[in-house]
């Protein structure tokens, strides 16, 4: 067996999640294969963020075809990097601009999901926030001065940016309630963080502020993140949107055309240097970029900035730019997953269940001469039938692999091309209903 021994909890993660055609949230680099070049483009993207830069990506590719796990691979090597991470999938209640909570809903989202190294699976918030209040009571150790006036000292650099002034008191706070043994004060300044509080007057009487994050400002309160994790001793924010499909399903075009207008913010300040870092990946279907009606590039402003190189015709490629392309899985690299799969399927195994790479070959064989090319596209479907088709080996013992090769038959891929998510003209806020 070539793939090395997997702790059982890693195991069962990256098989249970596969076979039900979902990203595992552990173990990607353990059935990473392909894509090398777009791997070490998004790697420069995190070293400049790391060195106080900025960087937009959109990542783009059909259903099935891989472009979650590939946003997932890149969210971990940025967690290898000391980058804090923050993720979330955009839904009718979730966007990055509304009026009605849908956007500050996306913040609470984002702030749940936050990751660090250590903290790799989520609800990082009050470990970065402890980390910077530990680093801060040991410079005023070394110094001897007071914790406080290092805290503020460390701090002042906030009071520079949109709600920066707040954002300093919160994190002031927390080291009071830190301080005195106060818990409510400290669980409300994270409250706060995380974008908990619904009225500025519950804020001010719980912490003394006059702002809370709403949809408004979001992507400012963002930007202030990003420069606390350095003051907390990270790297920077990486920011991943995955699912920004839904952003083009918005029949309001309204709606759309704002949320297309704080995209532009953001890619504008991330690809002038106007943010510090902080990184964004945005996860979309062609559609969503190139839909010239309601996709990305029905924004003019958009579209003259995603652009793709003109030059990068056949087999020239251009990682440079703020597009990445999934491209398709060659057969080789499929042979090598399915093959990194069968081995990490054989270590839960109890029985002496054998599968030859000749299975592998017919199993390979059979889905190209069924189906054709198209199944190199979609590698989630191929994935699926394949685990599928183990479980079954490994459950029946007087099972052989060629005689049920040939009854394989890959899951189809449900498009959801297109669940319309209409709004009424007068309000870009409030969902209405979805249309089938």
């Amino acid at each position: 067996m070539s793939t090395r021994p997997l702790r059982p909890r890693v195991r069962d993660a990256i098989i249970q999640s596969l076979q039900a055609g979902v990203v595992p949230r552990v173990g990607q680099a353990h059935i990473q294969v392909g894509r090398v070049q777009e791997v070490k483009a998004l790697i420069s993207d995190i070293e400049r963020i790391a060195d106080d830069g900025s960087g937009a990506r959109f990542v783009i590719g059909e259903y099935g075809s891989g472009k979650t796990f590939f946003l997932n691979l890149i969210r971990s090597i940025a967690m290898e990097k000391k980058l804090v991470t923050v993720h979330a999938d955009l839904n009718p209640d979730r966007r990055i601009h509304a009026t009605g909570g849908q956007a500050r809903s996306l913040y609470q989202e984002l702030m749940r999901n936050m990751a660090t190294r250590s903290k790799p699976e989520g609800g990082a918030l009050f470990s970065v926030v402890e980390r910077f209040v530990s680093q801060s009571l040991q410079q005023a150790r070394e110094r001897n001065v007071k914790p406080d006036a290092v805290i503020h000292e460390r701090l002042q650099g906030l009071t520079d940016l949109v709600g920066g002034y707040d954002f300093a008191e919160v994190i002031a706070a927390y080291w009071r309630g830190h301080d005195s043994g106060d818990e409510l004060l400290k669980s409300n300044a994270v409250r706060w963080l995380r974008g908990e509080f619904s009225t500025k007057t519950d804020a001010k009487k719980a912490l003394g502020v006059r702002t809370i994050v709403d949809d408004s400002n979001v992507y400012d309160q963002l930007k202030l993140l990003a420069k606390f994790t350095r003051l907390a001793g990270y790297e920077g924010l990486m920011v991943c949107l995955d699912e920004c499909v839904n952003l083009y399903k918005l029949s309001n075009s309204r709606a759309r055309n704002s949320n297309y207008e704080q995209i532009l913010r953001i890619l504008n300040d991330c690809l002038q240097g106007s943010a510090e870092s902080l990184g964004f990946l945005f996860g979309g279907t062609p559609e969503f970029l190139m839909d010239n009606r309601r996709g990305l590039y029905s924004y003019e402003a958009l579209q003259s900035r995603l652009a793709e190189n003109t030059f990068a015709v056949g087999d020239l490629v251009d990682f440079s730019g703020p597009v990445i392309r999934i491209s398709n899985l060659s057969p080789e690299d499929l042979y090598v997953l399915l093959v990194k799969l069968r081995d990490i399927f054989l270590q839960g195994v109890d029985s002496n269940l054998e599968v030859p790479n000749e299975a592998i070959e017919a199993f390979m064989h059979h889905c190209s001469t069924t189906i054709g090319d198209a199944y190199f596209c979609t590698p989630r479907n191929t994935i699926s039938s394949f685990l599928d088709l183990l479980a079954v080996l490994d459950q029946n013992p007087s099972a052989k692999w060629s005689d049920h090769v040939k009854h394989v038959q890959l899951k189809s891929e449900t498009n959801p091309d297109f669940a319309e998510i209409e709004e009424s003209e007068d309000s870009d806020g409030e969902l209405a209903s979805f249309k089938l």
